[in-house]
């Protein structure tokens, strides 16, 4: 009894929920889509991996045996310029400084056929300059959807690409890539402001790897980025 009086409240909670959406409720901040120019920032965090591209020539040869790249996560902070272009479009500015780290782990097979693994950590501290046209839905009361799609070059200024160690091998990427990011996101109009949580994925186009001749990098061909990041906005 008690079960089925618990299921009863709880769908009378849920028809009143979906009504309380479907009804006109008063808009907060009704002239803010008319804005020609405005400004917020965006933080969130990010997850950056590699898109190894092997080299047929010496990959599984001599003693290394396997070569895969791990994700790790960092966090991004930015500033949001947005320009409108018309009722449905905008385009949109964000400078932003990203912290990531990837790993490369190798293993390798001994003369017994044992298998032992290095990692090398790849550590990036990046200045990204995207550009996006933001395509949004119809608003209804305080809230709409929207996607962005765009480019983004990003310039590592923690390339370890002129560094010298002689005690360790280093895995040097260029300094400079660009990137092709698509995104999904959702507005909320609050009294205030408008907050806006986001997801992108980011594709590389340009080949990082700055080859020497150590089995590190002889055994890759080509080395992209690729990731996602789920950012917070504030405008």
């Amino acid at each position: 009894m008690n079960r089925y009086l618990l299921h009863i409240i709880v769908s009378i909670l849920f028809v009143n929920l979906a009504k309380a959406q479907l009804q006109p409720t008063p808009k907060n901040l009704p002239r803010y889509d008319f804005k020609k120019i405005h400004f917020g920032f965006t933080l969130g965090i990010n997850s950056l991996d590699f898109n190894i591209k092997y080299n047929p020539e010496v990959i599984y040869q001599d003693s290394l045996y396997v070569l895969h790249s791990n994700n790790q996560k960092g966090f991004n902070l930015g500033i949001v310029s947005n320009f409108r272009l018309g009722k449905y479009t905008d385009f949109r500015f964000v400078p932003a400084l990203v912290f990531g780290e990837r790993h490369l782990i190798y293993s390798f097979a001994d003369s017994l056929n044992n298998i032992g693994t290095e990692k090398k950590k790849v550590e990036s501290t990046l200045l990204d300059f995207p550009i996006y046209i933001k395509y949004k839905s119809e608003r209804y009361n305080n809230f709409r959807s929207y996607i962005l799609f765009g480019l983004k070059y990003s310039l590592d200024i923690a390339s370890q690409k002129d560094i010298i160690e002689e005690d360790e091998v280093i895995i040097r990427l260029n300094p400079n890539d660009l990137m092709g990011e698509i995104g999904f996101g959702m507005d909320f109009y609050l009294e205030f402001f408008k907050f806006s949580p986001q997801i992108k994925i980011s594709a590389g186009i340009l080949n990082l790897l700055d080859k020497d001749q150590s089995v590190y990098t002889t055994s890759i061909k080509k080395l992209y980025t690729n990731g996602w990041m789920l950012s917070f906005t504030f405008e």
